[in-house]
């Protein structure tokens, strides 16, 4: 029998062990923030399953009082579609065990044990979770090898440019993405074989997640062989779109890009926007300048036999000047509330960054986009690059 002083020390015991699961449990979440998460993914989920919902034949309804059930059983079907036959049929036998309360086993006067099938249903419902998490848990391991190759696509570390400052940040939608970024120096077209010139890229492939991020692995390939070469920028924008074209799915996974190619010495910059959203140029007076100048996104189909033009722009980059390149992941970014986050907001926060390294303009700029979106789910891949001139 244990005394009282170590029954006093058996409950601290007790209790920090069950603060230490709580913490591993909510890897140190507050209620608020679990709360928060919670229903920003009851909202994404509710959003998959109603887009099976044909909510015009409920809504032509006459008995109003009947829509919220065939809502219901409309959402129920359309959870149960999303697992594979076998499971289908566990489901619904789970379903009816925990609706028809049934007595199970029992024998004669009484006798034997009798089970309420509540806890069948139960049993049940606890090993499709273990089936499906399972899957989950499957899928996420390929997901994460598979980031982890495409990290090895993208630099890790921008190159080391005399007077340039730059800094990248991403954040896919789900663990693989279809943006893409890199900066990276490359033979200059001057006809000097010594020369070298940087060139920054940012993309973006339609769609999200597996497909997305294969075709990402594609474009960039294509582009570090085109850059490989002493070929001009406009040779190596049209050797891209003939790339993405041939690889498009007739047009259904384009891709917008913005590339520059920047002389280190002269600070000289042409550039070509292939349907992105215009980066923005901060001077160092606080004048704003979008680069536009372009063609429409990579790999659309031909409907001509002439080749879609993709003019080039040019200007000259001066100390204090700040290039912020984005995807569209940072302006549609989406709050609580279902706003956007919107361009005119990100061109003011990078307003109010007047000074500061492009790590800490990038960094400020997350932040913003962060507490704007609060809990919402991110809808969309997100990628940043930001380049100081000093």
């Amino acid at each position: 029998m244990a005394t009282a002083p170590d029954s006093a020390r058996a409950r601290p015991r007790f209790g920090s062990r069950a603060r230490a699961f709580w913490a591993r449990v909510t890897e140190g979440l507050e209620i608020e923030q679990l709360w928060g998460q919670f229903k920003s993914e009851a909202r994404a989920t509710y959003g998959l399953y109603s887009r099976d919902v044909d909510w015009e034949a409920i809504g032509r309804e006459p008995r109003r009082w009947r829509r919220p059930f065939l809502i219901a059983w409309a959402l129920f079907q359309a959870m149960l579609m999303k697992l594979s036959p076998a499971r289908r049929v566990l489901l619904l036998i789970a379903v009816l065990c925990l609706l028809l309360q049934m007595q199970i086993g029992g024998g004669r006067n009484g006798g034997g044990i009798t089970l309420d099938s509540s806890w069948l249903g139960t049993l049940i419902l606890f090993v499709l979770l273990a089936l499906e998490l399972a899957d989950r848990v499957t899928m996420k391991r390929d997901l994460e090898i598979a980031r982890e190759i495409q990290q090895w696509l993208v630099p890790a570390q921008p190159p080391a440019v005399a007077g340039i400052d730059m800094a990248f940040a991403t954040r896919p939608q789900n663990t693989v993405a279809g943006d893409y970024y890199d900066a990276f120096m490359r033979p200059a077209t001057s006809g000097d074989a010594n020369a070298r010139s940087l060139l920054v890229v940012v993309a973006d492939v339609a769609g999200k997640s597996v497909p997305a991020a294969l075709l990402m692995a594609t474009f960039q390939a294509s582009l570090r062989a085109l850059s490989a070469t002493p070929a001009s920028l406009d040779e190596i924008v049209a050797g891209l779109n003939s790339y993405c074209r041939a690889h498009s799915l007739d047009g259904r996974r384009f891709t917008t890009a913005f590339l520059a190619e920047i002389d280190p010495a002269t600070r000289a910059m042409r550039y070509v926007n292939a349907g992105h959203n215009a980066p923005v140029l901060r001077r160092a007076s606080g004048a704003i300048e979008r680069l536009e100048i372009g063609g429409p996104p990579f790999g659309l189909p031909l409907f001509t036999e002439t080749e879609i033009p993709y003019p080039s722009g040019s200007m000259q980059l001066h100390p204090g000047d700040l290039l912020f390149i984005f995807t569209d992941g940072v302006a549609e970014a989406v709050s609580e509330s279902g706003d956007e986050y919107t361009e005119a907001r990100l061109i003011a926060c990078l307003q109010s960054a007047a000074t500061g390294s492009a790590a800490e303009i990038l960094n400020r700029v997350m932040t913003d986009v962060n507490g704007f979106a609060g809990y919402a789910r991110q809808h969309d891949d997100i990628t940043c690059l930001a380049l100081r001139v000093s």
